[in-house]
């Protein structure tokens, strides 16, 4: 299938490492030129090698933090100036499962490490839409992908599921002002999902039980298991970047403002 996205310029931020690599490889491998973005400079080094040793497009690493406004207005003007413009935007840039104090009892929480989840994820994907759209317009047509996560369904974490929420109706709003010119918005919620981090994840929870990080994975997924899903096993965040590809194309042009789940049917809640 065409996706027609061959010589598209890409930025993704949380590019270096997890979801946000993985679909920088994944566009890449469709013909997209792509910047990636992040804090760390050797996991963005060793993203554009990938990328260009195993797609021959051009890659950019660019070092940034989405809590300064200085820098993600750099970072986009970088993007667009080395690519030659800017067609897709990806903002996949948050600490994973948000800060631990924040995750706990309400007690326990940090109004500080709260809000900077909140800095992180919600108002820097503001940060950098806002820096990328007169790009957008520029060329007519667009794509802002949020990566979200399914805590925005589930009670419990104050901030991974807290700060998920608004970047929802952010997507929406957005599809809202920015369809007429082309450019469409929407919003990827992720279950677990495997990366780097699951091997050690896995490993770490295996020796607190006297198990092998095999067994582990196996009775989180076992038929009945709480923390399992339809699929009886774990989504790989190529399969997330799958999806993101596709919401990049031009086979999905009539597709904005929604909301895609990929967690490999995770609960038995029936949304309408």
């Amino acid at each position: 299938m065409d996706l027609g996205i061959v010589g598209k310029c890409a930025l993704i931020t949380g590019g270096g490492r997890g979801i946000g690599k993985a679909i920088a490889m994944s566009l890449a491998s469709e013909g997209v030129d792509v910047a990636v973005a992040s804090r760390t400079k050797s996991e963005l080094d060793q993203t554009v090698k990938e990328i260009q040793n195993s797609t021959n497009r051009r890659a950019i690493p660019i070092v940034f933090d989405v809590k300064d406004k200085t820098q993600v207005d750099r970072t986009v003007d970088k993007a667009a100036d080395f690519l030659g413009g800017l067609d897709i935007l990806v903002n996949s840039a948050a600490l994973p499962s948000g800060s631990l104090s924040a995750s706990g009892p309400i007690e326990t929480v940090v109004e500080e490490e709260l809000l900077y989840d909140f800095e992180v994820k919600y108002v820097g994907a503001l940060r950098c839409v806002k820096a990328s759209i007169p790009y957008l317009k520029k060329g007519g047509w667009g794509r802002i992908i949020n990566i979200s996560g399914m805590n925005a369904r589930r009670a419990g974490n104050l901030t991974g599921g807290a700060r998920n929420v608004p970047l929802v109706h952010f997507t929406k709003t957005l599809s809202l002002q920015l369809g007429k010119f082309g450019i469409t918005s929407n919003c990827i919620h992720p279950g677990v999902t495997r990366t780097e981090r699951t091997t050690n994840i896995l490993k770490e929870r295996g020796e607190k039980s006297g198990l092998s990080p095999t067994e582990v994975e196996e009775n989180d997924y076992a038929p009945g298991s709480d923390s399992g899903n339809s699929i009886a096993r774990m989504v790989d965040a190529s399969e997330i970047a799958s999806v993101a590809t596709f919401l990049a194309s031009d086979k999905a042009s009539s597709i904005t403002g929604e909301v895609i789940v990929v967690d490999g049917g995770t609960g038995n809640s029936v949304y309408y």
